[in-house]
């Protein structure tokens, strides 16, 4: 077996085990708003501190795409969970996402932080092993999450 073929067995003993959680991340309004002026997506909800405030929210909140945009920052907090696999790898790539839903709004100035679980790994080529990860971004304090996403991941092995 190649090294692909080898991790993808080490990852598979994986399935269903949980990473994290991260630490916390606190989503001020600077970083609401310089997410805003790099998206172009100035909704008032987002950047209007007194608009917002007239809202069931009661403040800004963090678009749906920030929360998700900070996967990949939490995620890289996290310690893997079978570091064996890794031997030989050239390098990561982030490859897309299944399933995505935001069932919690961040309001300004919470903490998330991330907790993720290995859902597949399959060998896609010679020496690239694909990983699927259920990852939930969760809010300090409440009970329901911000961000469930499926993500994908390609480790391409030297």
């Amino acid at each position: 077996m190649g090294k692909a073929e080898d991790a993808a067995e080490i990852f598979k003993g994986a399935i269903g085990k949980e990473e994290g959680p991260s630490p916390w991340h606190r989503v001020d309004q600077h970083q609401i708003d310089a997410f805003a002026d790099s998206t172009l997506d100035h909704q008032f909800i987002h950047v209007d501190p007194e608009r917002a405030a007239k809202t069931p929210f009661g403040t800004t909140i963090a678009h749906g795409f920030l929360t998700l945009s900070l996967v990949p920052h939490l995620q890289s907090t996290l310690s893997p969970i079978a570091p064996a696999a890794y031997s030989g790898l050239a390098m990561g790539i982030n490859y897309g996402l299944d399933r995505v839903r935001f069932p919690n709004p961040v309001r300004v100035g919470s903490q998330v932080r991330a907790r993720r679980e290995l859902a597949a790994a399959e060998v896609v080529a010679p020496n690239t092993v694909q990983l699927k990860h259920r990852v939930t971004v969760e809010i300090e304090g409440e009970s329901k999450p911000a961000c469930v996403a499926e993500c994908l991941t390609r480790l391409v092995y030297a």
